[in-house]
């Protein structure tokens, strides 16, 4: 499953430019022309990485991003600053805020996108891993192959989304519509209740032979990856 990156910035021909070129790198990619708006998106459904401007009307980026540290789920949020300030204050100022990394404009897009996979490489391993392991279950990207206990799994392309979705994240409990945004897509317009028939079907993959259950409900709110079910 491609990284979510989300690009927080107000100029429409870099918005587009950075889209075009970080969806080309397989990436999916949602966009934000207000500080606040972003992080109200954010609210929804965290991003696997940030690129902020530093001027945004609605909340600055500066801002935002002190904000985002002060909340437990996105305290690890990989960020890039995207800036015309290019004075070395200005530059610490970012960094000491939370950025992780930061860009002066003109910047090279070859650049960026070399250091946004550094950057996810190196804070987010599980995003770009080409197998994800949670107690006995493994998930091998490049197979498409699940096994868990030494036996192959056998899922559906959707249920395999989802697994892997929820093994990126194991303990976080999301719920139904981020689970449709992140598994199916914001474009997908579906009920809801398909993701009970999906989670259903999943369950039943991998709950067999009397093994634990590792996909947890927390009813009125979600579904988890349980980490602890052994």
């Amino acid at each position: 499953m491609a990284a979510r990156i989300l690009v927080a910035e107000d100029e429409e021909p870099l918005m587009l430019l950075l889209r075009y070129n970080l969806e080309a790198e397989g990436y999916v990619v949602d966009g934000a022309a207000r500080g606040d708006e972003a992080e109200l998106k954010m609210r929804e459904v965290v991003p696997d990485l940030l690129l902020l401007d530093w001027m945004l009307p609605g909340l600055s980026g500066i801002e935002l991003c002190r904000r985002l540290r002060q909340r437990r789920e996105t305290e690890r949020l990989p960020v890039i600053m995207l800036t015309a300030r290019g004075e070395e204050t200005d530059r610490v100022r970012g960094l000491a805020t939370g950025a992780d990394d930061y860009i002066v404009k003109p910047f090279s897009v070859p650049e960026l996108l070399a250091r946004v996979r550094a950057l996810l490489r190196r804070l987010k391993p599980a995003e770009i891993a080409d197998l994800l392991r949670q107690g006995d279950v493994e998930l091998d990207r490049v197979q498409h192959r699940v096994r868990r206990g030494g036996r192959d799994l056998h899922l559906g392309p959707t249920e395999f989304r989802l697994l892997e979705f929820l093994m990126r994240s194991p303990g976080r409990v999301f719920s139904r519509e981020q689970l449709l945004d992140g598994v199916w897509g914001r474009d997908t317009y579906i009920d809801e209740r398909t993701v009970d028939v999906h989670v259903g079907r999943l369950r039943k993959a991998v709950h067999h032979d009397g093994l634990p259950d590792p996909i947890r409900t927390i009813r009125g709110t979600g579904y988890s990856f349980d980490e602890t079910y052994r």
